[in-house]
């Protein structure tokens, strides 16, 4: 890097935020260029924050991809809002995702109200799926009801996080809120997620996408082994699911369904680690397990 590089380098934090299925984590694996967070059209896919780093000539972008918000309901949703609000205040700009193809609604209101209007940092509204609307008049319409809810009108971007349109120029808006600063991390390095963590996101995922509406507000996974060889990696996880039905549901006739998901996790493991794993799984029973501030604990959550 040169001098003059060296000197008007831009390094900074910036979060994402969005209410549930507007497409955050859809978002953060095109910047990165792949899949370091899960996506489905789930709410609460998303339940940790997960950073990403964006690296190129004379920046490095620490993204932050929150769980989708939603007004709580029990400890799970409590502890989830409080991993987005946590870190509001401590990024340089925050990316307010949100749906170009309808009007702001009540959950983006409820977003603004009880978390942007509060916070001093910068706000991007960025209009995701801009690929799916036409009508360019609509358009403006949806983007100016989302523009009006904030006393001072924020910048906007459209883009589209499924085909990448305007990505590029995201990231140029996004570098004019940055300060001047070194790397935090090497160029090679893309998230700070464990491959434990990593493991536990993918599982989760694959028992989204098997069981539909059937399981997925209701189970969690825990890895209870990760040994790492030099040919394979071998893992031990345990689904927790809330009730015998459901547990009976994710192991499915004969087992069927867990070694449906134990398969296609295996394989989405394999193509990421470049190597053989070996995946075991098991289903538990924990009736209530979103309302009990302890086991959420466990799941690397703070909860007050």
């Amino acid at each position: 890097m040169s001098e003059k590089n060296e000197k008007d380098f831009k390094s900074g934090f910036v979060a994402i935020i969005a209410r549930p299925n507007v497409g955050k984590s859809t978002l953060l694996n095109k910047i990165i260029g792949q899949k370091i967070a899960i996506t489905t059209p789930v709410a609460q896919t998303t339940r940790k924050n997960i950073k990403g780093f964006y690296t190129d000539s004379n920046s490095q972008i620490i993204f932050i991809d929150t769980p989708g918000i939603h007004k709580p309901l029990n400890k799970l949703g409590e502890a989830l809002w409080e991993q987005t609000k946590s870190v509001l205040d401590d990024v340089d700009l925050i990316l307010f995702l949100v749906d170009a193809q309808d009007e702001a609604g009540r959950g983006d209101k409820w977003i603004v109200d009880n978390y942007l209007k509060a916070t001093k940092t910068p706000v991007l509204i960025v209009l995701n799926k801009v690929d799916l609307i036409k009508d360019l008049a609509k358009r403006e319409l949806n983007t100016y009801s989302y523009k009006k809810m904030f006393e001072i009108s924020p910048d906007t971007i459209k883009v589209s996080a499924k085909t990448g349109r305007n990505i590029d120029d995201l990231i140029k808006k996004i570098k004019e809120y940055l300060p001047l600063g070194d790397k935090m991390y090497d160029e090679d390095e893309v998230t700070d997620q464990t491959m434990r963590e990593v493991a536990q996101e993918v599982i989760r995922e694959k028992i989204i996408f098997s069981t539909k509406d059937e399981i997925p507000h209701h189970c969690a996974v825990l890895i209870e082994n990760y040994q790492e060889l030099e040919n394979i990696d071998r893992i031990s996880a345990k689904i927790i699911v809330s009730n015998d039905s459901q547990k009976k549901i994710l192991i499915g006739k004969n087992g069927s369904m867990l070694k449906k998901i134990g398969t296609s996790a295996r394989l989405e493991l394999e193509r990421m680690l470049d190597k053989k794993v070996f995946l075991e799984l098991f289903v538990s029973v924990q009736k209530n397990w979103q309302k009990d501030p302890n086991f959420i604990k466990t799941l690397g959550l703070d909860v007050k």
